[in-house]
């Protein structure tokens, strides 16, 4: 009779193996070969009684029944990492690892205490290890699906079942352009002028969002703000920026909003984890640090 359920260090071979997309690229994180990863995997398609992947000149691909017991395998190790996290309360201290995600550009958004929500956590639990992200709003939400990460803060425009969010804040936004545009030493520009200017729009963004911004299409996609803040720079566009991010580049006189009253937007900001996982000890603890930071007066 075949084992039922597979050694874990199996299982967490495959889930790197899948993440990477094959076995060369999962070297680093496993500190394996290539020859040791082969092994394992077909000790793992030998214990299932089944073949997980397709690998060879063609590139690494899932079987579909792969693709089902990759699902399946990321939901136990979860579980697996949720009870092993909930043992270690029992005995009175924070123990593991807590993978956070964040939307990029937001050091400088002091409506956002991150870094001292992370200092102060980390001072008060040290025996966990914390791993941080930057990562698209999109991913972001992947990974806490996956159980990849645990938590994740970011402004989501479209959001995914499965996932609990919990609102923060509003981030503002103003539509920039830089010194080198035309624009730039303009006076009582009309919003139809703005209108018909070269944009930057963002990958994550559909079609409505953009059209609720004052476009029917970008010339440019960007995937993070510094992509979106060098194409503005550079003259040839113009597009949103958070007003913490863009502050300094204004300051400077090579950054200038336009039109604030017509083109200004609010970005809600939002905490998201995965439904069910909320009271995991790990998991509450940092939200609650988080909402302690975020209701306590912010210094100018």
């Amino acid at each position: 009779m075949s084992q039922v359920l597979p050694d874990l260090k199996l299982l967490r071979i495959f889930v790197s193996v899948v993440r990477h997309q094959g076995f060369a690229a999962a070297q680093q994180e496993l500190n394996l070969s290539t020859s040791a990863i082969s092994t394992y995997m077909s000790q793992l398609e030998g214990q299932l009684g089944l073949s997980l992947c397709h690998r060879g000149r063609g590139g690494f691909s899932l079987t579909s029944k792969g693709e089902l017991f990759f699902q399946e395998t990321l939901r136990l190790l979860g579980e697996m990492e949720g009870f092993e996290r909930y043992a270690a309360a029992l005995k009175g201290e924070l123990r593991g690892t807590l993978n956070l995600g964040v939307i990029d550009s937001t050091v400088s958004d002091r409506s956002l205490p991150f870094a001292e929500v992370i200092g102060t956590y980390s001072e008060e639990h040290p025996a966990v290890h914390l791993h941080l992200s930057v990562l698209s709003p999109y991913e972001l939400q992947l990974g806490v699906l996956e159980n990849r990460l645990d938590l994740a803060i970011g402004s989501f425009s479209t959001r995914m079942n499965g996932l609990l969010y919990q609102a923060l804040y509003r981030e503002q936004h103003w539509l920039y352009c830089s010194d080198r545009h035309p624009l730039f030493g303009e006076r009582r520009i009309p919003p139809e002028l703005i209108t018909q200017q070269r944009m930057v729009g963002r990958s994550y963004w559909s079609q409505a969002e953009l059209a609720r911004h004052g476009f029917k299409h970008s010339a440019a996609t960007v995937e993070s703000m510094e992509a979106q803040l060098i194409l503005v720079l550079s003259g040839a566009y113009i597009g949103y920026l958070p007003e913490h991010y863009a502050q300094s580049w204004v300051d400077q006189k090579r950054l200038r909003p336009l039109l604030p009253t017509t083109f200004g937007y609010q970005a809600p900001f939002s905490l998201t984890y995965r439904r069910g996982r909320s009271r995991e000890p790990l998991l509450q603890t940092f939200r609650d640090l988080l909402k302690t930071q975020l209701t306590q007066p912010r210094s100018p």
